[in-house]
């Protein structure tokens, strides 16, 4: 197959890679080994080490490991960005054990679902979600969980006052420790010695289950293995930062971790040995406020974030300039965005495009080289893409016409977890159905054009609309529900619910609202509740989520 796109790679970026046999942990051994006193993360004004971190890392492992975490077993990290979910993810990975990152906003039908879905062993949480995670634990045997605070890696001074004002607010958890079930993540890690965990870590190993909607919107587990993550290391480091050398770059981590965007940019930081400044929320005054003290190299976010940096009161005054690298994911990125931040920073702002199921990036426009306004961008290094027929998905397509895209490269996943029969739709001879259409230019640039799936980006995060469907049915009131995605300078797409109630009843927006409030994580719930008297239904008996789409666009034109 032709691949046109090799001629507009940047200059010394290769065609085809060789990919070592290494695991994640080594990324992270090689530098506390090379570079000690680098320092590996910055989190509240505290500073780790890669000696430091690595020293964490071991005594974690060797604590998971005498609680009878072994080779294969499933761990479940349910943390914002801080040094416990780094130090949590590498000795989860280094006894050959398998992540289960979790989003912490995830309320506990949600995390049930997961949990055992992914038949986690032990979990690993905050001390302000505790309630939550224990009751879910409790409901499914959950041997044990290891609970940590914010506070736990920072200042003595900060020890202090982080939790008085985690009182103030409220959210204080009295965690009931009793050193069997429920343990301390420092009492775990304090005053053991830090020595090298053994086991035997083959690069084909299943290191993380990232769970995603696919193209169906079920809720199912992306096996990715080390092989895999490596891999997309490798070609985005060659692709885009090979100019970059080591322990000079501070990235900020605000993208979370949980999300295999974050978790690439953690894995990137440390085959560079730079220092993450990590970011717990990704409140935009704190954002500011820590570009202009520590001043950052690397800026990689959604275009939400682009966009609330530069409407943040006083941005003129802030100094952007230490931003040499930035790079978009998620959804297109305005050009008057890329132009202001430019503007600010002096860097090029680089978009691509990735999936759960391919470990983070697959498509990406050249830093140096020709960039297409709304396009993601060439197929990255390794990497070969097509445009097939959307119905029959076998006849491909050529160029400017619109198909389902496929990707094929060793980023891939290798299924879905305890999902044979949707594995079997989204892998057919190592090419990956990605259920996105898009179109491919003369020169191998695509472009994103529609989504096969419905699914919403909505702030950075994928929202089904079938399971925020299911809980509007759960409704006493509503007889038929639907919702879609609109176009939102602010969000991306705003989550957007048409209603039939069920005759005789009468609901108000706010009564909806508080109900999704209840049962589904806070960027799911529907920003706009439209209530109709019908909804347009096939002749199936289903809800035409497109003609509603339809008509509202055609409402707002």
């Amino acid at each position: 197959m032709e691949q046109p796109w090799l001629k507009f790679y940047d200059e010394d970026v290769p065609h085809f890679l060789d990919f070592p046999d290494f695991t994640i942990p080594d990324y992270l051994y090689h530098a506390a080994k090379t570079y000690p006193n680098q320092v590996a993360t910055i989190f509240m004004g505290s500073r780790l080490t890669y000696q430091e971190l690595h020293d964490n890392v071991c005594r974690f492992a060797n604590a998971l490991h005498n609680l009878g975490i072994r080779k294969g077993d499933h761990v479940g990290i349910i943390l914002p960005n801080c040094p416990q979910i780094i130090v949590a993810y590498y000795a989860t990975l280094w006894l050959g054990a398998v992540t289960v990152l979790t989003n912490p906003l995830y309320v506990e039908r949600e995390l049930a679902h997961q949990w055992q879905d992914a038949e986690v062993k032990l979990v690993i949480t905050l001390d302000i979600i505790f309630p939550k995670v224990n009751d879910v634990c409790q409901q499914l045997g959950i041997e044990h969980i290891i609970v940590t605070g914010i506070q736990d890696y920072l200042s003595i001074v900060k020890k202090i006052l982080v939790p008085l004002e985690i009182r103030r607010q409220g959210k204080w958890v009295n965690v009931p420790y009793d050193k069997k079930r429920v343990l301390s993540f420092k009492g775990l890690t304090l005053g053991k010695q830090a020595f090298h965990p053994v086991a035997d870590i083959s690069p084909d190993d299943l290191a993380c289950l990232q769970y995603t909607g696919g193209t169906t919107g079920t809720p199912k587990g992306a096996m990715l293995s080390h092989r895999n993550l490596v891999s997309n290391v490798i070609q985005t480091y060659h692709f885009l930062l090979q100019e970059h050398r080591e322990t000079e770059d501070k990235a900020i981590a605000i993208l979370p971790i949980f999300h295999v965007y974050g978790m690439l940019v953690m894995n990137l930081a440390m085959r560079l040995a730079a220092t993450l400044i990590l970011l717990a929320r990704p409140e935009i005054p704190d954002l500011v406020a820590t570009i202009a003290k520590e001043k950052p190299t690397f800026f990689l976010g959604i275009p939400a974030l682009y966009t609330a940096v530069l409407n943040y009161k006083g941005i003129n005054d802030v100094d952007l300039t230490s931003i040499n690298t930035c790079f978009s994911g998620g959804s297109p990125l305005p050009e008057s965005v890329i132009t202001q931040f430019e503007a600010c920073t002096g860097a090029p702002i680089t978009e691509a495009y990735g999936m759960t199921e391919s470990s983070g990036v697959t498509h990406v426009n050249p830093r140096f080289g020709i960039r297409k306004v709304g396009s993601v961008g060439l197929p990255i290094i390794s990497t070969d893409s097509k445009i097939v027929d959307a119905e029959d998905g076998i006849t491909e397509l050529d160029v400017h016409q619109r198909g389902e895209l496929l990707i094929k490269g060793p980023q891939v996943m290798r299924g879905y977890w305890r999902r044979s029969q949707e594995t079997a739709q989204a892998l057919v001879d190592g090419w990956l159905y990605t259920g996105d259409i898009a179109v491919m230019d003369e020169d191998g640039y695509f472009s994103i054009v529609d989504r096969k799936k419905d699914m919403i980006l909505s702030g950075g995060f994928n929202v089904y609309p079938r399971e925020v469907e299911e809980v509007l049915y759960r409704h006493p009131k509503v007889e038929h529900a639907a919702v879609i995605g609109v176009p939102s300078k602010v969000r991306g797409e705003k989550i957007t619910a048409f209603i039939k109630l069920k005759k005789g009843e009468t609901a108000t927006s706010g009564e909806i609202r508080k109900f999704c409030i209840e049962n589904l994580a806070h960027y799911k719930v529907p920003r706009a509740i439209k209530f109709r008297d019908e909804l347009p239904m096939s002749l199936a008996g289903k809800v035409l989520r497109r003609v509603l789409r339809e008509e509202f666009m055609g409402k707002v034109s």
